[in-house]
């Protein structure tokens, strides 16, 4: 019996004894690199919701688009109007967070580059402002959101909307902590501590050994969050919020860092959008600081080992600039539809709509993840590319998984998760084959997801022997 047979019957075994999801639909495929012959398919052509999955489209758009070394440039300039503007460059590393990806890596404060700025800008001898400070995102059309995101994706940080002028990944974190006793006041923290949000807290204090019950809202086009539910006496809740408006956002961080330095200003906040229709203005005036990012790849590891949506967003926009000279969701789709017809996909095989996978109309099939999988090893990019994937049992969105398992280190795999849909896609470095591409995704289960990503894992562990 050949060892592609063996192979072939184990994924079957695991496949057919599918508990996890016997009510749900998967599709696999798994690719010889060195071959490229397909050793395993099941449902491989039908399309699928990728969660995820969809960044490895977006990585792979991003590396060979705009390359490893490319940098975005955030500027603040004075204007002749006597308006002081923070202009977006569509760059996602305006933060604390560490650069290149270093697991368990500390965070710095997350406006720590708006201070940079801040002190850049009084080195240059701005000492008063006669105009408003204005965070200006008109680099991108203002359209935050992608089609089928929900509301709640809207309120949370995975949903943060999509700025050309990005500031700690567009996210607030609110620290909920109790009284010591039972009917004392719950008190609210933010981090950044800057005033932005109003917060009607109304979290009560329990008694000790009671579960946390946090919920949280915002209303439509408004800046308040209500805060209701229970917390045992001592506890903490840790919460994240995404911001609104992400250049106004900017600007209140600047123009206090900007007081707090002694710097006198005449006028106040605002933010700058526009609208798709309009052109893209350029600003005049004397640039007195600027902040150059990371390079792309440091980035785009970041953005596959922790599964970052806005970071996806923001490099399907900046596609569509550089290379459809239109800074838009539809343009970035358009050169990553021109991608999939590089890699010999056909259009039936994706349906595409944003650049994290956090659409629920985005479809793909496991076919086309292999492909991609399989194009982008023979590339000259591809040392960069197998440096985002995250690996089993060590790191990213992989360091709690296949961590118990032998020689889980030798699957390198892009995660996928939303409320019905689970997805792993990468390499597995075979001892009987050489390195495999692989793409397991699993849609409409009901069993929980703890189960189905188990069954998940062991298919994957099962392609390293």
């Amino acid at each position: 019996m050949c060892a592609a047979t063996d192979l072939e019957h184990r994924i079957d075994a695991l496949a057919d004894a599918s508990g996890p999801v016997a009510r749900g639909f998967y599709g696999i495929h798994v690719v010889e690199i060195a071959s490229g012959k397909t050793i395993y398919h099941r449902n491989e052509d039908k399309l699928f919701q990728p969660a995820s999955n969809m960044k490895l489209f977006t990585s792979a758009l991003a590396l060979t688009r705009l390359g490893p070394d490319y940098r975005f440039t955030t500027q603040v300039v004075r204007e002749p109007s006597g308006d002081l503007a923070l202009t977006g460059s569509g760059d996602p590393s305006l933060s604390g967070r560490a650069f290149p990806y270093q697991k368990d890596a500390p965070a710095q404060p997350g406006l720590a580059a708006i201070e940079q700025l801040a002190d850049q800008i009084v080195a240059s001898g701005v000492r008063s402002v006669d105009g408003d400070i204005a965070g200006d995102d008109r680099l991108y059309p203002w359209a935050p959101y992608a089609p089928t995101w929900t509301q709640d994706d809207a309120l949370r940080d995975f949903g943060a909307p999509v700025s050309a002028l990005t500031v700690n990944e567009n996210t607030v974190s609110l620290t909920i902590h109790a009284g010591a006793q039972p009917g004392d006041d719950a008190q609210v923290t933010v981090d950044p501590p800057l005033e932005y949000f109003s917060i009607d807290n109304r979290v009560a204090t329990v008694g000790r050994g009671v579960e946390p019950k946090i919920r949280m809202s915002r209303p439509a086009g408004s800046r308040q969050i209500l805060l209701w539910g229970s917390l045992p006496a001592g506890g903490a809740v840790r919460e994240s919020v995404a911001i609104d408006d992400p250049a106004y956002y900017a600007a209140c961080a600047l123009y206090d860092a900007l007081l707090r330095r002694g710097v006198t200003i005449r006028g106040r906040p605002v933010a700058r959008h526009r609208t798709t229709s309009d052109d893209y203005p350029v600003t005049l005036g004397t640039v007195v600081a600027s902040r150059t990012s990371p390079p792309l790849e440091d980035l785009l590891q970041v953005m596959d080992k922790v599964s970052q949506n806005l970071f996806a967003e923001l490099m399907l926009r900046e596609v569509g600039r550089v290379t459809r000279h239109q800074g838009t969701r539809e343009a970035g789709l358009e050169e990553m539809g021109a991608m999939l017809h590089e890699i010999g996909a056909a259009k039936d095989e994706a349906r595409l709509e944003d650049g994290s996978g956090l659409s629920r109309g985005a479809m793909v099939t496991p076919r086309a993840i292999t492909r991609l999988l399989v194009y982008l090893d023979a590339s000259k990019y591809r040392d960069a590319w197998m440096s985002l994937l995250p690996v089993g049992g060590e790191d990213g969105t992989l360091s709690h998984r296949l961590c118990c398992m032998s020689d889980g280190k030798g699957i390198r795999a892009k995660t996928g998760s939303l409320s019905r849909a689970l997805a792993l896609s990468g390499y597995a470095d075979s001892k009987t084959h050489g390195l495999l591409a692989f793409s397991i995704l699993v849609n409409d289960y009901s069993a929980p997801q703890r189960e189905v990503r188990a069954w998940i894992d062991k298919i994957a562990m099962s392609l390293l022997e």
